[in-house]
This record gives C-alpha cells, sequence and structure tokens, in this order.
C-alpha cells in the first residue's frame, strides 16, 4: 500500500521513508523531494552532549561495555590463554578432527528431488524451483494432468523443506 506523503499539503506518494527519532523505529514518509530535505536537515546527534556522542559511537563501535569487572578479566585471560595455545601449541590445534556437518535426511531428499548437490545455494535452488514449477503445475503442463498435480506437490513439499533449512519465510 502507498502512504500519502508526511509533509504538510503535500498530495505526493510518500514512498521515502525517513527517522522520526534517534531510535530508528519509527519514520516518516515523504516524497523524494521532502525525504532530501528532511534527511538535509536531520541530525541524528542532536541535542546529544559530546561526551554523550562519543560514548554511544563507542558503544555502537565496540559494544556496550561489561559492568561486572571480574567477568570482563576472566574473559580477557580466557582469549589470552587461547591465543598462547594456538601460537605456542599450534600442534594440537591442527590434530583437532574436522566437523563433519551432517544435513538432515529432509533436506538431503528435498535436494535430491530438484536433482542438485548439497552445496547448491538458495538462488540454485529457488531457480530450479521455479523452472520445475513451470514444467509440472497441473494449470500449464502438458503432460497427464495427475502425474503432473503429483511431481508439482512434490517439488512444492521439498521446497518448503529447503526454505525452513534455510531460514527463509
Amino acid at each position: 500500500m502507498i502512504k500519502k506523503c508526511d509533509h504538510p499539503g503535500c498530495g505526493k506518494a510518500g514512498t521515502c521513508r525517513a527517522p522520526k527519532t534517534r531510535d530508528l523505529k519509527d519514520y516518516w514518509w515523504f516524497c523524494k523531494e521532502h525525504a532530501a530535505e528532511y534527511n538535509k536537515n536531520w541530525n541524528y546527534y542532536a541535542g546529544m552532549t559530546p561526551e554523550e556522542i562519543e560514548e554511544d559511537w563507542e558503544r555502537q563501535t565496540f559494544g556496550s561495555p561489561l559492568k561486572d569487572k571480574k567477568q570482563a578479566e576472566q574473559d580477557n585471560a580466557d582469549y589470552i590463554n587461547f591465543l598462547n595455545d594456538f601460537i605456542t601449541g599450534r600442534s594440537s590445534f591442527d590434530k583437532v578432527p574436522p566437523r563433519k556437518s551432517t544435513l538432515p535426511s529432509s533436506v538431503v531428499g528435498a535436494l535430491k528431488t530438484f536433482d542438485l548437490p548439497i552445496t547448491a545455494s538458495w538462488r540454485e535452488i529457488s531457480a530450479r524451483y521455479r523452472a520445475l514449477a513451470k514444467k509440472y503445475h497441473p494449470d500449464t503442463s502438458t503432460s497427464d494432468k495427475n502425474v503432473a498435480a503429483e511431481n508439482f506437490t512434490k517439488i512444492s513439499t521439498a521446497y518448503e523443506t529447503l526454505k525452513k533449512h534455510f531460514g527463509k519465510k
């Protein structure tokens, strides 16, 4: 749904969003001209002292500081020990067997349905799904409608399985 530009008196479509506040959770919707004008005059750090700006910049760059000093010191010590072990005992790191990453059988089966290798990317899967869906959709298939519907159901189920595996919605 296209919104109307939020600038008073403007009747154009609001296709560009611009932040209302520094938390960047609420937005104005402006036409291109009013968005450019608003963004030119908007200052993310308006109303903040130089110290607050510096603190915000450091928090966004390095993350929030740990409040527990003992935990921070322990984390630093653990990290230093890890680095020392890595540098001085490299052979023990090299002897660790590589982790086997196995795919669930449902995902492997779905990839077989698409005739794709287990290394297939989401882009390859999507392209293969579109091609197979076009070929086997019951409304467009030139083969037997029952067979086409069966094949279409198979590839749709496989696609849903892969969508879940790849975290797509």
